[in-house]
């Protein structure tokens, strides 16, 4: 609301000699809780490691990598806030899984808040390493032989974890090839253990934004071929499981799961299998007031006193 004010000084005859104008402003805010989960990433190809997940910020219950909660936003009213939900990353077919993308809250006066997309998974070669991320992906195996071992990637401080190690081995009766599972936002991708099986993928974190709790953003298990254990199973919050032979599984939608890792049944390397896809991210806002218009078409819900837009495709939302 803008109100118009002049100050005037007058002389005897009643006629001003000098006037003054200014514009007071007042801009009404609104009080804004947010949880931000960025895509999964894809597990990586033929002995591949998992997929990481994707970053996770919140303002509400926990966020990821062990942080503190994130500060509610004070968003003005009337202002149009762009929101970019990031997809999940590509399984990997020849290399390393792809990178989850990037979720986001941005617009005028507001510092754009980003999650970042969980790391791809490592593959079948030396070339082929783990990826950075949110979450970070698990090492895959490698074509350099005997007892060599493999590091996952590193996460995002405060928005995850980082994946878990591999190793690979031929050269004798202990022949093995496992993987790291990827990083989740609650806790890392679990080591292979060597000789034996693939890791795990790190859990996820449960938010309670819209009324109950929900767990996102698991990290994908590792692949492993049919000389060794069993393949890594995904965290909890929609990672993927890693498999022996074949294809990994895909992470769970809308929840910033990585895909698990592709196996390998033969050992041979024109016979793998590729990486299960990451899952796609999500953005939930919630607020005791409701929003004015949006676009994207958020999932509209209520919980006692708040109104709660949750967005699975990019959008807007003006208060």
């Amino acid at each position: 609301m803008s109100v118009r004010r002049f100050s005037t000084a007058r002389v005897g005859n009643g006629l001003p000699t000098s006037s003054k104008f200014w514009d007071q402003t007042s801009s009404t805010k609104v009080s804004v809780d947010y949880l931000i989960v960025a895509g999964g990433a894809g597990g990586g190809r033929q002995n591949g490691g998992g997929g990481g997940a994707g970053g996770l910020r919140s303002s509400v219950t926990a966020t990821g990598g062990g942080g503190t909660l994130e500060t509610t936003l004070n968003l003005d009213t009337g202002t149009a806030f762009t929101i970019t939900v990031g997809s999940g990353g590509a399984g990997g077919t020849s290399t390393t899984g792809s990178n989850g993308g990037d979720s986001s809250i941005s617009g005028t006066g507001l510092t754009t808040i980003t999650s970042i997309g969980g790391g791809g998974g490592g593959g079948y070669d030396s070339t082929n390493n783990a990826q950075t991320g949110g979450s970070g992906g698990g090492a895959g195996t490698n074509g350099t032989y005997q007892g060599a071992n493999f590091s996952g990637a590193a996460g995002t401080a405060n928005q995850g974890y980082a994946g878990g190690s591999g190793g690979h081995n031929e050269g004798g009766t202990n022949n093995y090839r496992v993987t790291g599972g990827g990083g989740g936002a609650g806790a890392a991708g679990a080591d292979a253990s060597v000789p034996g099986s693939s890791g795990n993928g790190g859990n996820g974190v449960a938010v309670s934004i819209t009324g109950s709790s929900v767990t996102y953003a698991g990290g994908g298990g590792g692949g492993s071929d049919s000389n060794s254990g069993a393949a890594g199973t995904g965290g909890s919050g929609g990672g993927g499981n890693g498999t022996r032979g074949g294809t990994g599984s895909a992470a769970t939608a809308n929840t910033g799961g990585g895909g698990g890792g592709g196996g390998n049944t033969s050992g041979d390397p024109s016979s793998d299998g590729q990486g299960g896809a990451g899952g796609s991210g999500v953005v939930i806002l919630r607020a005791l007031q409701a929003a004015a218009s949006t676009t994207g078409s958020p999932t509209y819900t209520t919980s006692g006193s708040y109104h709660i837009y949750k967005f699975t495709g990019n959008g807007s939302i003006t208060y």
